[in-house]
């Protein structure tokens, strides 16, 4: 429906995403009745609400919004717009208002009457046609003229976009989704392939393609088979980690997809049509087929380069003197206790410019990298050193243990956001300033991360790498930890004794069995196994064990990990939903906020999950207040001394409550109690280095709630780490070219090393 009307009020103005929710009045007798306003105006005119993007907030314009409504349980019916647009200006305060309205950035109420009062109601002509008239502006010069520029597209595009869209029925959130992932080729692109959608996340092939035979689109054509052989590859990719398909399971898959909901077999996909375009785009370079793998050409690039990086710094050593009697200077020094192996690590990371180091938690990875730092200051005292690690959690753990000035996260070392907006990157950073780099945990780097930090390494830069590679995998696609060290030409050093917890701690020694698939766990006052039926007990015992500990240790020494996010009284939801009521019950309206469809309350214990300049995805905190401003609502979150920090309602979307959270959002991080629900109706979740891992983040307690039976499957399934990747392999290719052509003998063993697709 189409209606009529004039900006009234802002209800709510979101400046990051220009997300709007505001009051139209209008004479617009088509207005449901159900959906207009109870409060009398003095103008008598009808007033509803609308919500959008890009929604100019001046009623300088008239416009005409079209959309559904929508029914929001706290607002009541709210105009869902889909589109909209301004009715022409009539007259120069019409033009002069559009122009102020917050759609173009870099023009004021001041600027946009200069503008109308030399260019008048042919603005927006101008603004199409000839923005560099612009200039004769005085005020306007180029810089500003490009922002104008570039704020004007943008909107226009959006709105383009939008009436593109339309027969899509998608919603303006998705269609500026889409507009911030293709930027300004966002209607070339769906024009010409509308299932290039498909790489943006929450668009799956499914969708896409419902979308697309309701509009018209044929079941043989062959963007439709071409759009189904590179959406598996990239839900291969997103949901487990391959970095490649083969040929005959890219194949299999996308026949599946194609012909899934086709009940009549004369009209469904034959194999040959999918083997012919499968060539086709190999021949085109659309992807990259290397022994029958197939590859999207970034991966494939992505894994290649990082490969060739890595052998090519095998090859170098740097001569090194003995380092036994600085070792023994820097152990009496700090009081440190070195075991042979740890030793060993610290003269592999000095003789070495690439190496090692691996353990599980406790088995004095820290003091192998504090007495690196130390023997390495002595070594080069003008040298620069830098701790990173992929987690902001991990790079302070790692200022705390070693006593070193600072650490970074990788994303921040590298000066990159994520993968998704690396197209976003206005030029590429240079290398890293420093002779020796340790990174912690990297178990938790997938394969674009890592590419991206040896892209920026010096090449004398002496690399030292810490982590646990029998942890999950990282989140990320690929299995780099594994692939490097069982490629078999990386120095490596495996720590395997305990030191951190006290001799006669369970959890160590349980967490060590569990790796070796062994069921016979030690049962003690910090390790224990309390059965439970099914779910919705586990649940309540949780709750109340959880109330229990907190009770005795504070709320912020327990932790629960739940296998699962979503599903089920035992998932991270429900136990975060349940829990909340019990530590942290509703007060008052003062003291409770929402967002979408979450809730948060002052004292709520929560969980940062995107990345910011001030705190890290994975970051817990608190929240200390609400209050109200002129600027709205501002909510105090608590991370930490220092970091104290004020949110708007729109930073909501970037936490969640955190009583109970996932193992996989717990991987590098530590907590002196953990609570761990483990149970058949996880079965899909239960393998040996989740159990692992989740084990692992215990320092002092761990308590398992549950069946026997699940933890018994847990311990056995040892599998789910494969994933399809040819990093390890492809070092030994470039090693033995590297080699060769310098003269280098290789290694005997490597020529026996099989070609494997680890993970």
């Amino acid at each position: 429906m189409k209606y009529t009307g004039t900006y009234d009020k802002k209800i709510f103005y979101n400046p990051a995403n220009r997300y709007c929710i505001i009051s139209v009045k209008t004479s617009d007798k088509t207005i449901p009745e159900n959906v207009r306003s109870s409060v009398r105006q003095k103008d008598h005119l009808i007033r509803f609400i609308a919500v959008g993007y890009e929604l100019p907030l001046t009623d300088a314009v008239e416009l005409e919004l079209e959309g559904e409504w929508v029914l929001n349980k706290k607002h009541g019916y709210q105009l869902q717009v889909e589109q909209w647009q301004g009715i022409g200006a009539k007259n120069n305060r019409e033009s002069a208002g559009y122009l102020s309205s917050g759609l173009i950035k870099g023009i004021g109420p001041k600027l946009a009457s200069d503008i109308v009062a030399r260019f008048g109601v042919d603005i927006i002509d101008i603004l199409d046609k000839q923005p560099e008239r612009l200039l004769e502006i005085r005020g306007i010069t180029e810089n500003r003229l490009e922002d104008i520029k570039t704020s004007y597209a943008e909107s226009r595009m959006l709105r383009d976009l939008m009436t593109l869209l339309a027969p899509y029925k998608l919603t303006p959130k998705t269609a500026l989704k889409i507009y911030q992932h293709f930027g300004p080729s966002s209607i070339e692109i769906l024009e010409n392939d509308p299932f290039e959608l498909c790489r943006i996340s929450g668009f799956g092939f499914r969708r896409v393609d419902s979308i697309r035979q309701k509009t018209g689109g044929g079941l043989h054509d062959p963007l439709r088979i071409k759009g189904a052989l590179l959406c598996v590859l990239d839900e291969a990719k997103g949901k487990n980690g391959h970095l490649f398909l083969e040929k005959k399971e890219q194949l299999k898959a996308a026949l599946y997809l194609l012909n899934e909901k086709i009940l009549i077999p004369s009209q469904r996909i034959r194999e040959q049509q999918v083997l012919d375009m499968q060539q086709e785009l190999i021949l085109s370079g659309t992807v990259v087929s290397m022994k029958d793998c197939i590859y999207k050409p970034d991966i494939f690039e992505m894994e290649d380069e990082t490969a060739r990086q890595i052998a090519q710094r095998l090859l170098d050593k740097t001569p090194c003197p003995n380092i036994n009697s600085l070792l023994e200077q820097v152990k009496s020094r700090f009081g440190l206790s070195l075991s042979a192996m740890q030793s060993k690590g610290v003269q592999q990371a000095c003789i070495y410019n690439l190496s090692i180091i691996t353990g599980p938690p406790g088995s004095g990875k820290t003091s192998a990298i504090k007495a690196i730092i130390e023997v390495f200051r002595i070594l080069c005292p003008k040298g620069i050193i830098m701790l990173m690690a992929p987690t902001g959690r991990a790079s302070r753990r790692m200022v705390e243990s070693t006593g070193f000035e600072e650490a970074s996260t990788l994303h921040s070392g590298l000066s990159v956001i994520s993968e998704e907006d690396e197209s976003c990157r206005k030029r590429e950073p240079g290398l890293l300033d420093a002779d020796l780099i340790i990174v912690d945990e990297v178990s938790l780097v997938d394969m674009w991360l890592m590419s991206q930090f040896f892209k920026r390494l010096k090449r004398n830069t002496k690399i030292v790498l810490v982590g646990d590679v029998n942890q999950l995998p990282s989140v990320g696609a690929g299995n780099v930890l594994y692939e490097m060290i069982h490629c078999g030409l990386i120095p490596v050093t495996v720590l395997d004794e305990i030191f951190r917890q006290d001799k006669d701690s369970s959890i160590p020694y349980n967490a060590r069995l569990i790796n070796q698939g062994c069921t016979k766990l030690h049962d003690g006052s910090d390790f224990t196994f309390i059965s439970s039926v099914n779910q919705v007990k586990a649940a309540e015992v949780i709750a109340e064990r959880y109330c229990q500990e907190i009770e005795e240790n504070g709320i912020e020494q327990v932790q629960i990990l739940s296998p699962f996010r979503e599903d089920g009284a035992a998932s991270a939801a429900h136990l975060n939903a349940v829990i909340r009521e019990r530590v942290n019950p509703f007060c008052s309206t003062e003291d409770e906020i929402h967002s979408g469809t979450m809730s948060f309350r002052v004292g709520d214990r929560i969980m940062q999950t995107k990345n910011t300049e001030h705190v890290s995805n994975g970051d817990l905190g608190f929240i200390r207040y609400v209050k109200d401003t002129p600027e709205g609502k501002r909510i105090g979150m608590d991370f930490g001394v220092g970091r104290e920090l004020e949110y708007g309602i729109e930073d909501l979307s970037h936490i969640e409550l955190s009583y109970a959270t996932t193992v996989h959002k717990a991987m590098g991080s530590e907590f002196p109690i953990i609570l761990i629900p483990i149970l058949e109706a996880h079965k899909i979740m239960l393998y040996r280095n989740l159990l692992y891992t989740a084990v692992t983040r215990a320092k002092t307690k761990v308590i398992l709630v549950g069946q026997k039976s699940a933890l018994l499957t847990a311990i056995h399934r040892n599998g789910n780490n494969k994933r399809n990747t040819l990093l390890g392999h492809r070092i030994r290719l470039y090693y033995r070219a590297f080699a060769k052509s310098a003269g280098i003998p290789i290694p005997a063993d490597l020529e026996e090393l099989e070609l494997k697709n680890a993970g």
